[in-house]
């Protein structure tokens, strides 16, 4: 039996096949499925099987897409309520794929219905797939449902992952879907590769916080915010997902561009944040290409907002998009690649600075109308803080634009990433800004008396 690992870095998610030389099975595979596809013509596999751990809150499965185009069996938990033809599971049952079997155990927590699946290859378990359930030194988070279930998922997320402790070798590999950077995890993971049951027995909260209310105040004091799209996806997840199209997308023209911009529609710039800041056109949101691009945009724009992507290159335009089909923006308006060296002159540009955290410090000591603002999380917030700082997360930041103050905004975060998309929104709300590109942890404090907060 072996097992391939999927890696959807853009959401901290994994999805895995399993196969035994000629069958396969897939657990929680994301809607790109042309991935799990080339993987299945390369090893020569039959589809047989495809396993959901849960109905997902941070992506849109391509399971179903993908059960149907190989005529697979789709399992997951019999008491989902779901608008499409699937073949329930049940704690304890197996079915057999090829020569291994997969055993459905079900472990609320991260969802009231979530189930982890064993796989056995015939002589001994083999790993466990654990979705949202035990991470790498962490567990998934449990405030995903609703905020009145938490402290129950909470208590049953304890008690799930103490049961696979109890019923699993030490041997037997981890193989969780969350927690490689994703927001459905509670809390930080280990940041290891690889685990098995013994390693978290020594390690992970859920297994050395013994006690279950102190476990449930330590998970709920450690989840902060999470992205607005989660609201969408398990709807999209439970009503059934259209098939996937990755074709590309339409580019326009200037004239368009800035009808689009006149028209309230999102253009999203993709340059460096750097390249952003030198010239753009007005009324364009910088967020910078990345591994992780696409989160950030869901996050931020407001649901069913068009939104047409500008980039130096068709490669980046087409990744992009990729990354938005699993969090169910399907298609975006249209694309304009070449950059601003594409843009005609009938467009109005603009530009604004980059300083650091001395030329902050400097600013603030010779003129009285720097604003500083701080676009990070709220724990981020509350380990360490500039104390003049007006503290709007980025995530908040188009709902709460009037609480900023009057002046020159000078804005930061951890490392620039996000400060560079909060100050392009602020530029395109009309205020004067600054972007700070530094780093927070190794660079304000050389500058400033740092403070904390507790909430």
């Amino acid at each position: 039996m072996q097992i391939l690992t999927i890696e959807t870095s853009s959401l901290g998610d994994r999805s895995y096949l399993v196969h035994d030389g000629t069958s396969a099975a897939v657990i929680d595979p994301q809607r790109d499925i042309d991935r799990i596809e080339a993987l299945l013509d390369e090893h020569g596999l039959r589809l047989e099987a495809v396993f959901e751990t849960h109905v997902h809150n941070d992506y849109v499965t391509g399971g179903l897409e993908l059960s149907r185009r190989h005529d697979a069996a789709y399992h997951l938990n019999g008491g989902d309520d779901l608008a499409f033809a699937y073949t329930p599971v049940a704690d304890g049952d197996e079915v057999q794929v090829g020569d291994f079997t997969i055993r459905a155990l079900h472990t609320p927590g991260h969802t009231p219905n979530h189930m982890s699946y064993v796989a056995n290859d015939g002589s001994a378990d083999r790993a466990v797939f654990s979705g949202g359930s035990l991470l790498f030194g962490s567990v998934g988070r449990t405030d995903l449902v609703a905020a009145d279930l938490t402290e129950d998922l909470t208590r049953a997320q304890h008690r799930s992952a103490r049961r696979l402790a109890a019923e699993l070798d030490d041997t037997v590999e981890v193989r969780p879907t969350h927690g490689f950077g994703s927001f459905c995890s509670s809390g930080e993971t280990s940041g290891e590769d690889t685990s098995t049951i013994g390693a978290e027995r020594r390690e992970n909260q859920a297994l050395t916080i013994t006690d279950e209310d102190e476990f449930v105040r330590t998970l709920i004091a450690g989840l902060d915010a999470y992205p607005t799209y989660y609201a969408h996806m398990a709807a999209i997840n439970r009503s059934g997902p259209v098939d996937v199209d990755l074709s590309p997308v339409e580019p326009v023209d200037t004239t368009e561009l800035l009808r689009r911009i006149h028209a309230g529609e999102w253009i999203v710039d993709l340059r460096n944040r750097s390249a952003f800041a030198r010239e753009h056109v007005t009324g364009t949101i910088n967020i910078e290409y990345a591994d992780n691009s696409s989160t950030y945009l869901g996050w931020l724009i407001p649901w069913g907002t068009p939104v047409t992507l500008l980039a130096d290159s068709q490669a980046e335009i087409d990744d992009l998009q990729r990354q938005l089909v699993r969090i169910g923006i399907d298609r975006p308006a249209g694309r304009f690649d070449g950059g601003m060296d594409s843009v005609g002159e009938e467009a109005a540009r603009n530009s604004y600075a980059i300083a650091d955290y001395e030329a902050l410090r400097d600013a603030l000591d010779q003129r009285d109308d720097v604003v500083v603002l701080d676009t990070r999380r709220n724990l981020e917030w509350d380990e360490a803080h500039l104390p003049m700082a007006v503290h709007v997360p980025l995530h908040d930041l188009e709902d709460r634009l009037d609480e900023i103050p009057a002046g020159e905004i000078w804005v930061h975060c951890a490392s620039g990433y996000r400060a560079s998309i909060a100050t392009s929104l602020l530029e395109r709300a009309g205020r004067r800004v600054v972007l700070v590109d530094a780093e927070f942890d190794t660079d304000a404090g050389k500058f400033f008396d740092l403070e904390t907060s507790s909430r």
